[in-house]
């Protein structure tokens, strides 16, 4: 556990350590922090260095000034910590705003990257409805906290499976707590992200082996939004899963885990990754775990 300033803000991350190469990079979604990385860091540290990070305004990284972290400020922000940390070229994941980061420095900073991995994101701008609906609850958010809107922001964030099943009842507990822990000033990470631009123009530049993890029941960011990706990234593989929503690192960790694993794993022997545009079906349910992390 450490933190380096970066771009004049103090970035909090967690390092499993070890001086070979290679390195995983994560970056996580909008409103949670690294701990959504949890059991995938755990999960490939006997074979890779994990590093997982926290965005500026979010989880353990200090708070910025202003209306709005836009999501550009965190692109730059993940290069410089790469430069900074000396771990380039790494593998680098990013789940939901995280993918938003992942896919900028994909196409835009490829000398840093060995492989991409895009969990529950797009290239796409938020939709007008979206844009209508996330602006309301942050709103309540900037000036009362996040613990009004919680209960309607779990089943955006969680698919049904996960948030309907008993034996899951105390992994919704614990994620729920984690989700009210977040700061007023969370709204400005809100805004940054429901404001972003869109960069479909760029994914056809993206020559980086690249993974794309979708799931069946996530409605922040629609499976669909994973198809158009995959169609769009020249030699990439698309894995669904199946029964998780839009957090599948939490709803199916060991799926994910398993995943990225035999992804990273293949590029480090130089073998074709979903040659001619691959498309995987993964199950969530074998893989879920029935307590808290």
């Amino acid at each position: 556990m450490a933190s380096i300033s970066i771009n004049g803000c103090d970035i909090y991350y967690e390092d499993s350590g070890g001086r070979g190469r290679p390195v995983v990079m994560l970056s996580h979604g909008l409103l949670w922090s690294s701990a959504l990385f949890r059991a995938q860091a755990e999960g490939l540290r006997d074979r890779y260095r994990v590093i997982c990070y926290d965005h500026r305004g979010q989880g353990r990284s200090s708070v910025q000034r202003g209306r709005s972290i836009t999501i550009e400020t965190c692109y730059r922000d993940a290069a410089a910590l790469i430069q900074a940390l000396g771990v380039g070229p790494c593998h680098f994941g990013g789940l939901s705003m995280g993918g938003f980061v992942a896919i900028r420095l994909a196409t835009r900073r490829p000398d840093l990257l060995l492989s991409c991995a895009l969990i529950e994101t797009n290239a796409e701008a938020e939709t007008r409805a979206n844009i209508r609906s996330y602006r309301r609850l942050n709103r309540i958010v900037r000036w009362l906290g996040i613990r009004p809107v919680a209960d309607q922001v779990m089943p955006i964030m969680f698919g049904q499976s996960f948030m309907s099943d008993p034996a899951r009842a105390a992994d919704r507990a614990h994620w729920r707590a984690q989700l009210v822990t977040n700061r007023r000033s969370i709204y400005r990470a809100v805004n940054g992200v429901i404001e972003r631009g869109s960069v479909t123009h760029e994914l056809k530049n993206i020559r980086t082996p690249t993974l794309i993890i979708g799931a069946d029941e996530d409605v922040a960011i629609t499976l669909e939004g994973s198809r158009r990706l995959h169609a769009a990234i020249p030699g990439s593989k698309l894995v669904v899963i199946r029964g998780a929503g839009h957090l599948s690192t939490v709803e199916a960790p060991r799926t994910v885990t398993a995943t990225l694993r035999s992804f990273i794993d293949a590029v480090e022997a130089n073998t074709t990754v979903g040659a001619g545009g691959s498309i995987v079906m993964a199950d969530a349910k074998a893989s879920s775990t029935g307590a808290p992390p």
